[in-house]
């Protein structure tokens, strides 16, 4: 006797409008925001799962595991690097504030541009500088003139 594993349509449509549903609640409960991407967590539940759920006369082929193991390994490696680049970018910002501090800078405000001493700096991926006691971004600044 052959088992028929397939699903119709109509039997496809009513289990995602049952997870959908489950969801939903699920997430309004413990307050959850849905995502369209997955990360390396989620990854790593769904080769557990896939596992967990495989069928023993029919197991997933060493081939098959090795490549999905080598996938995981990718991208955590990628989210790592990508927290190293950001933290790089922040440093980088950091630094490029800091080497104008207590000089004279020409800054775009609106319409206009104003001179004066950077007086402070905020440090961080996106630093703003401190002039005539305002702070600005530093993708204000026009022009840059010695101490």
């Amino acid at each position: 006797m052959e088992l028929n594993t397939a699903m119709s349509a109509s039997e496809k449509a009513q289990v995602e409008n049952a997870v959908n549903t489950f969801n939903a609640k699920n997430n309004a409960v413990i307050g959850r925001q849905t995502s369209q991407s997955l990360g390396k967590d989620d990854f790593l539940k769904l080769l557990i799962t896939q596992l967990s759920n495989q069928d023993p006369t029919n197991p997933v082929e060493d081939t098959q595991f090795i490549a999905q193991m080598a996938q995981f390994s990718s991208l955590e490696q990628m989210a790592n690097m990508n927290q190293q680049f950001t933290k790089m970018t922040a440093m980088l910002n950091s630094s490029e504030a800091m080497s104008v501090l207590g000089k004279t800078v020409e800054l775009n405000v609106g319409d206009t541009t104003t001179t004066g001493v950077v007086e402070g700096i905020t440090r961080g991926e996106n630093p703003q500088i401190k002039v005539n006691g305002a702070f600005y971004d530093m993708e204000r600044i026009n022009a840059v003139y010695g101490e």
